[in-house]
């Protein structure tokens, strides 16, 4: 039907039930892909923790949740690491390096201070002094191969590489390398 200078035409819609089908299918496969690569990074790289306890006040606080790093990870000073601590205290403890295999270590119970290869190292994320346990661990003067040193940044109220319990931890109980604090929303940001 002409009308004007327009022309009407009618509009067929046709239901194609194969190609339907396929639509689903094809759907189905990217979804299905989409959780195999989602499971596969979150397994390789990257996995979650809670913060449970104060030992890691002011930097951590408990119920922070976090994001952790771990393929090809090697611990390095300074970092905040998850370790599987299911034989000592049958959970996971996230703490700070401070020494690593080789690294020589020394700690000044009457000043606080903490020296690695001889050098103080500047520590600004701690919240009290740095004192001695009171089931303290043998420290060696060398950090042996395979092993680290760690304690956590509220060291008055931190059960650590001071404390017989804990004492050196060994590089295969590390998990991971805590990166960013994803919840509670208003602490989210990366960590140093």
């Amino acid at each position: 039907m002409v009308h004007g200078d327009y022309k009407i035409s009618k509009i067929k819609f046709s239901f194609n039930h194969n190609k339907f089908v396929s639509n689903i299918f094809d759907f189905a496969k990217t979804i299905i892909i989409a959780m195999i690569m989602v499971s596969v990074i979150f397994t390789l790289f990257i996995r979650e923790a809670k913060v449970e306890g104060v030992s890691m006040q002011n930097t951590l606080q408990t119920q922070d949740r976090v994001f952790l790093t771990n393929y090809l990870y090697q611990p390095k000073n300074g970092d905040i690491v998850v370790i599987n601590a299911e034989n000592i205290e049958e959970k996971r403890i996230i703490k700070r390096v401070i020494a690593t295999e080789n690294q020589t270590l020394r700690i000044d119970y009457d000043t606080g201070n903490v020296y690695v290869d001889e050098i103080k190292i500047n520590e600004p994320y701690i919240s009290s002094k740095t004192t001695k346990s009171n089931y303290p661990a043998k420290i060696p003067y060398v950090i042996p191969k395979g092993y680290i040193f760690v304690m956590g940044d509220n060291r008055a109220m931190s059960k650590d590489s001071r404390n017989e319990t804990i004492g050196l931890v060994s590089v295969d109980d590390v998990i991971g390398k805590a990166q960013f604090i994803f919840y509670p929303f208003d602490r989210m940001g990366y960590l140093y």
